[in-house]
C-alpha cells in the first residue's frame, strides 16, 4: 500500500491508520487522525493544519532519511498540501 492522507499527507500503511466513515466503515483517503466516523476531526483551514503537523516534524525527521528545518518543513507542505483531497477543493 502507498497511500497518504488527503488532509495531512501522513504516509498510511496498515488499516488501524485509516480514518472511519459513519458507517464504522475503514476510510482509505484519509487518516485516524484527521477523519474519524464520517467527519474531520479537527475544522482547521490549510495553514493551521501545517501549524499543526509542525509540531511532530522530529518524530517525522526520525523516521525518514531526509532531515527537515522547520522553514524547510513548513515550505514543502505549503507546495504538497495544496494538491491533497481536502485543500484541493478551497483553493
Amino acid at each position: 500500500m502507498n497511500l497518504f492522507c488527503q488532509s495531512c499527507g501522513m504516509p498510511m500503511q496498515t488499516a488501524d491508520q485509516f480514518g472511519t466513515n459513519a458507517d464504522g466503515s475503514l476510510n482509505t483517503e484519509y487518516c485516524c487522525y484527521c477523519y474519524k466516523d464520517g467527519a474531520f476531526v479537527q475544522d482547521c483551514t490549510m495553514d493551521e493544519m501545517i501549524d499543526h503537523c509542525i509540531e511532530y516534524l522530529d518524530e517525522f525527521n526520525g523516521a525518514c532519511d531526509t532531515k527537515f528545518s522547520k522553514d524547510e518543513a513548513i515550505a514543502e507542505m505549503k507546495k504538497h498540501f495544496p494538491k491533497l483531497k481536502r485543500w484541493m477543493a478551497k483553493n
